[in-house]
């Protein structure tokens, strides 16, 4: 099947929200990804990127993607205008809730926002478990979706923002350094809820290892990385 580009807006200067409409019926789970080819200076390429989307009734999806330095790819996606088409293949992935989803702890660095953004869109409700989203990133400037997350707050009482900078200006009253330490004081002596854990390898290894001290099962602990 075929994406073609509908829109895109600039986030930061090096990462966009992408708008792309599938050629046929598009059904994905929150937290699942899909996978471009495209063929650049006659080598082909094939990229996965987690939806940042829920589910729809139409073909629409939404990505969160960041423009890799010397990428091919990347620049490929960043050079593309409305109207033009990627060979896309089927959404994959196991990277959703467990069934039946409970309180969990979402952990996001970067552009890992992306499919907990779809997970929060598609089953934050009154009725939802409480859902708490941690978010690293170096300055404030970068936190992706930031009204969106804050407008979830004030509307579930049963959801958390928790925004983390590591390079904080002197006027950021939030929590500063790394996630791991926001993770464990939020977690406390619990044990009783599940860890979602998507961003750059080293912090969702860091982060595993460092729960599974604390006493987590492994199956609590659901993660996806990539570098």
């Amino acid at each position: 099947m075929k994406a073609t580009l509908l829109d895109y807006k600039e986030l930061t200067p090096d990462i966009r929200h992408f708008v792309f409409e599938a050629s046929e019926a598009l059904h994905f789970v929150p937290g699942q990804f899909v996978s471009f080819t495209e063929s650049i200076h006659g080598q082909e390429f094939t990229r996965a990127y987690s939806f940042a989307s829920a589910p729809g009734n139409d073909n629409r999806f939404e990505l969160c993607l960041n423009h890799v330095p010397d990428g091919a790819f990347s620049s490929r996606l960043f050079e593309m205008r409305p109207g033009e088409s990627l060979d896309m293949r089927p959404p994959l992935g196991t990277f959703t809730l467990r069934t039946p989803p409970r309180e969990s702890v979402l952990v996001a660095t970067g552009t890992g926002i992306s499919p907990f953004r779809s997970i929060l869109h598609a089953h934050l409700n009154a009725a939802s478990p409480p859902f708490t989203l941690i978010f690293g990133v170096r300055y404030e400037r970068s936190l992706l979706y930031r009204e969106e997350f804050e407008e979830m707050a004030r509307r579930y009482p049963q959801f958390h923002f928790i925004p983390v900078l590591s390079r904080p200006d002197a006027n950021w009253t939030g929590a500063t350094g790394h996630v791991q330490p926001a993770l464990k004081n939020l977690v406390g002596a619990r044990r009783d809820l599940d860890v979602y854990l998507c961003g750059l390898k080293a912090m969702v290894n860091e982060t595993r290892a460092m729960l599974k001290e604390m006493g987590f099962d492994r199956k609590q602990i659901l993660s996806e990385k990539y570098d």
